[in-house]
């Protein structure tokens, strides 16, 4: 797959890792067939299914900064929708991905809360693009991502993480709702289900190459 992809990743500095957990790759042994690394961002307001997504597709056990709520954040952290959540995620959430021999993600979640968007720079740096998770109960909660991918000009595709209990509406509603531009990928999925969220991030990663085919 000779894209942008390969270019993006390793003209940043993104390069396979090697370590023990799962099966052992060819490419992990072997330099020759060392595959295209792809940084991804996973973004989105507090509480919409980043942590989740992360863990749901990575091979390796996932990197989490997770914090217990307390207190101090009552005022800041709205738990309206989600009266369960018990912790957050205060630096970021890594995993890895392998989709072929020749094709591996690097996932890097954000932090949700407001206080933390200092760090997004960090994070952002060196990615081919972003999943903006979005629930559609506080669809106001994404707009600070879509504005920040947006002036930065990253790719992004819009993946509304539909939550038990909460109406479904079609990806056109919520194209509409939000003001998505027509070329971007609005799709409906499950952050928990494994199948869900590979295909948004295979979604990104053909749009990524879409809008920057170089």
């Amino acid at each position: 797959m000779d894209s942008v992809v390969s270019d993006a990743a390793f003209s940043y500095g993104v390069t396979p890792l090697l370590d023990q957990e799962g099966p052992v790759r060819p490419w992990q042994t072997d330099r020759t067939r060392a595959p295209i690394a792809t940084k991804i961002v996973v973004a989105g307001g507090f509480g919409v299914g980043k942590t989740t997504l992360v863990t749901a597709v990575s091979e390796i056990t996932p990197l989490q900064t997770e914090a217990l709520m307390t207190e101090a954040s009552e005022e800041t952290d709205d738990l309206t929708s989600t009266p369960g959540k018990l912790t957050t995620t205060v630096a970021m959430d890594f995993g890895r991905l392998t989709l072929d021999d020749d094709l591996v993600l690097y996932l890097f979640g954000t932090p949700g809360q407001q206080r933390f968007w200092f760090m997004w720079d960090d994070l952002v740096r060196g990615a081919i693009g972003a999943v903006v998770l979005a629930d559609t109960r506080r669809l106001k909660d994404c707009f600070p991502a879509l504005d920040y991918f947006e002036s930065c000009g990253m790719p992004y595709v819009v993946a509304v993480n539909h939550f038990d209990g909460s109406e479904r509406f079609e990806p056109e509603d919520v194209r509409e709702a939000l003001t998505i531009p027509a070329h971007i990928p609005v799709m409906i999925m499950d952050a928990r289900r494994r199948i869900s969220a590979v295909e948004t991030l295979l979604s990104l990663v053909g749009h990524a190459l879409d809008v920057t085919p170089e």
